[in-house]
């Protein structure tokens, strides 16, 4: 049996734009948490502003998974970074989003997906 090390980076680009590629983020990211895989979800671009209090919560999409839940899946048992950036670009600071998120950059990012065991997949 293998006892490699399993984990998943999911960068999320985009936001209430795209709402069908949106939801597939945060549920593939959700789904591999509960399969008991490392997750680390990203927030980048326009899904920056789902670090923000209430945004997930807006978001909408029929026989989707409320968005505000697999967020709060992910914050709790894996790891939400936002861009710094992204961030940066749209005035938010570490003092505007929710608890359990951090902000980083780039050097992070490839840091991250770079590491051994390691599958990232970007939407």
């Amino acid at each position: 049996m293998s006892t490699a090390r399993k984990k998943l980076v999911v960068k999320v680009l985009t936001g209430s734009g795209d709402p069908e590629r949106t939801a597939q983020a945060f549920t593939v990211a959700a789904t591999a948490l509960a399969a008991g895989i490392e997750v680390s979800l990203w927030l980048t671009g326009d899904a920056s502003d789902f670090a923000l209090p209430g945004r997930a919560a807006q978001f909408e999409l029929p026989h989707a998974a409320p968005l505000q839940d697999l967020l709060a899946a992910v914050i709790a048992g894996g790891s939400v970074t936002l861009c710094t950036q992204c961030a940066q670009r749209r005035g938010i600071t570490s003092a505007d989003i929710l608890p359990g998120i951090t902000i980083k950059g780039a050097a992070s990012f490839v840091e991250e997906i770079m590491e051994e065991g390691v599958q990232a997949l970007v939407y």
